[in-house]
């Protein structure tokens, strides 16, 4: 498999954070068989650690496979079914998404769509204009079910998740639409280079742990169980496009400064010069209001040179779209990056 084809089959595995563990036996049982030993952390993280020439300082690099999704809030009384979100988005991005709803009580998937409460026009007045919000917005089960005890005999109750369909896309002009190509983009990087690393025998200059997380989308993704001699961390994730950002869709986006406050000058200059001396377009941004694996790290009391970049990504935490370009663009910063002398 190549980059893309592993895009494609991570979007299409159900992980909204707290509900990760089949994708990270995916990832664990994958990297496995390229040769590589993989093992899980209690968080359920997945780690594979890399010998390099220099085992004395390390590089630990991210990507998450959690995904935004939801939570079953309550049954109604109509036997359709209220939401929480969880990750960090508003309720207008995913109106009109079909979804799955996974039955914690019998392992069952039932299928469903999330729309407004007041949707038909030719009923309610405030069908354009009412909030989406909790209490406007609901999932309508693909199943014959009117009332709350009709919704509950198929085993769904409060607590059983919610994961939203990727609708994920190829175009014949290179462009990748789905939902959650924030962080996936990245994971199938990442798989990818172990893959080519191992098939022609790449030794890394530096012991570099392959870290993919699952908990970022809520805030604590991998910052915890970092070697004692990592020195250097870099977190591959989605490059925020909108008003006033450099990022676009064909070049690899290296961020300077997010939310948590600026990365480290000095590593960020270094993956410039990479990308500058191997021609590889890039972009300078600044992501106002996001976080990385990097930055909860650095939260963490990590003692690590952080950085951050990744795909340019459209419409971050909607239904999103990047390039190819932009992918191979990010996963040739990534390589150059892991081959390249420390700074």
């Amino acid at each position: 498999m190549n980059t893309l084809d592993y895009i494609v089959k991570l979007t299409n595995t159900p992980s909204p954070t707290g509900f990760t563990t089949a994708i990270m036996d995916y990832i664990k049982a994958e990297v496995e068989s390229f040769g590589y030993a993989a093992h899980k952390t209690p968080k359920g993280g997945v780690m594979v650690s890399v010998q390099g020439e220099n085992d004395q300082e390390h590089r630990v690099v991210t990507a998450h496979l959690d995904t935004l999704g939801a939570i079953v809030r309550a049954v109604k009384p109509d036997g359709r079914l209220k939401m929480d979100l969880v990750g960090g988005f508003g309720y207008p991005s995913i109106e009109g998404e079909n979804c799955l709803i996974h039955v914690a009580s019998n392992g069952k998937t039932y299928t469903g769509t999330i729309l407004m409460h007041q949707t038909s026009v030719h009923v309610y007045r405030d069908a354009n204009t009412a909030e989406r919000n909790q209490t406007n917005m609901e999932i309508r089960l693909d199943e014959k079910v009117t009332t709350a005890a009709e919704t509950r005999a198929l085993g769904i109750e409060v607590g059983d998740f919610i994961s939203f369909d990727p609708r994920t896309r190829v175009t014949e002009s290179g462009f990748i639409k789905s939902r959650h190509l924030d962080d996936k983009v990245s994971a199938a990087i990442l798989i990818h280079l172990l893959k080519v690393y191992k098939e022609e025998g790449v030794v890394l200059p530096y012991t570099t742990h392959f870290y993919f997380s699952n908990n970022e989308e809520i805030g604590y993704g991998a910052n915890s169980s970092l070697p004692a001699q990592t020195v250097e961390y870099l977190a591959v994730d989605m490059g925020a496009m909108g008003d006033d950002q450099q990022t676009d869709e064909y070049t690899v986006s290296i961020c300077v400064k997010d939310g948590s406050g600026p990365y480290h000058y000095e590593l960020r200059q270094h993956l410039v010069a990479l990308a500058q001396e191997n021609q590889i377009p890039f972009k300078l941004d600044i992501y106002p209001y996001y976080g990385s694996d990097a930055s909860a790290a650095m939260r963490a009391g990590a003692d690590v040179r952080h950085a951050l970049l990744g795909a340019g990504i459209e419409s971050s935490h909607s239904y999103e779209r990047t390039h190819m370009d932009s992918v191979v663009a990010t996963e040739k910063m990534v390589d150059v990056y892991l081959k390249s002398a420390m700074m």
